[in-house]
């Protein structure tokens, strides 16, 4: 058994009060195991201008969002998904949305850097969304094996590609921090979440930003822990705080016997 975590948080441009959100939840979890945490994207430091996170961005490997991340899955015993923060990018005008895997002994386990950038419009008080301004996109898809599983790293825009979770291969687990804005959330967060649970017969952590942010923008909520058949085992609508779920691995592998769609799939990355 494990027991799957999202934390839904609405962060502020202060990454210190954010980090106290995040170890106040921390401090709130029981759990007879190790449990696997997620945060949602841009966790860390939300609500400024994209340019003024070029003054958060850290160094890999080096800095305060990363020593706390490893103290917190440290001293609170978990598995904990970082959401993303900015790292600093190969050029000085850019930097990356790093996702981050840190297990219960502090060593940071897998490091993915968010692979699709939202340049979009649509209708809300933003209007036109451009965040290749300032993020440089990741290149590497990032699956890594685990005592409690093995976890694949996506970030929010990229839960529309499937042809990135295609990549992944078998997967016990799929996290998906993300700051889904309001109106996309609304029209389509259910739908694209379950599709992906459902396509990979994983389990799925869903952990959103939600509420109205500094800048005005607007992000939907309604977290989700997902079973590898669809159902939605666990939703926290629009307000902050944390929901969990424990789950069984055993019965994906139950699904995957009697219904085997990885072996079925004819344009899975290794088919020849």
């Amino acid at each position: 058994m494990v027991n799957l975590v999202a934390v839904q948080m609405t962060s502020t441009p202060d990454v210190e009060e954010n980090l106290s959100m995040v170890e106040a939840e921390l401090a709130r979890l029981k759990s007879d195991t190790p449990p696997l945490v997620v945060l949602p994207e841009c966790f860390a430091c939300f609500g400024t201008r994209d340019r003024e996170l070029l003054d958060v961005a850290e160094s890999s490997g080096d800095g305060l969002i990363q020593r706390r991340l490893a103290e917190m899955a440290k001293r609170y015993q978990c598995y904990l998904i970082s959401g993303t923060y900015p790292v600093k990018a190969n050029t000085d005008d850019k930097f990356t949305a790093t996702c981050q895997l840190y297990g219960p002994d502090g060593e940071c386990l897998a490091d993915y850097k968010k692979i699709h950038l939202f340049d979009v419009a649509i209708d809300d008080n933003t209007g036109s969304y451009k965040e290749s301004k300032y993020t440089q996109a990741g290149t590497e898809v990032v699956t890594v094996q685990t005592p409690i599983g093995n976890i694949g790293l996506a970030v929010c825009y990229d839960v529309r590609f499937s042809g990135l979770f295609n990549a992944m291969g078998d997967i016990d687990i799929l996290v998906l921090p993300s700051a889904f804005t309001q109106h996309t959330g609304q029209a389509h967060w259910h739908s694209l979440v379950k599709a992906r649970a459902i396509e990979k017969q994983c389990f799925v952590v869903a952990a959103n930003q939600t509420g109205e942010h500094a800048n005005g923008r607007r992000t939907y909520g309604h977290s989700l822990i997902i079973s590898p058949w669809g159902d939605t085992l666990a939703e926290l609508p629009t307000e902050t705080g944390s929901i969990q779920a424990s789950c069984d691995l055993n019965d994906r592998q139950a699904l995957k016997a009697k219904m085997p769609v990885m072996q079925h799939n004819r344009f899975r990355s290794d088919f020849v």
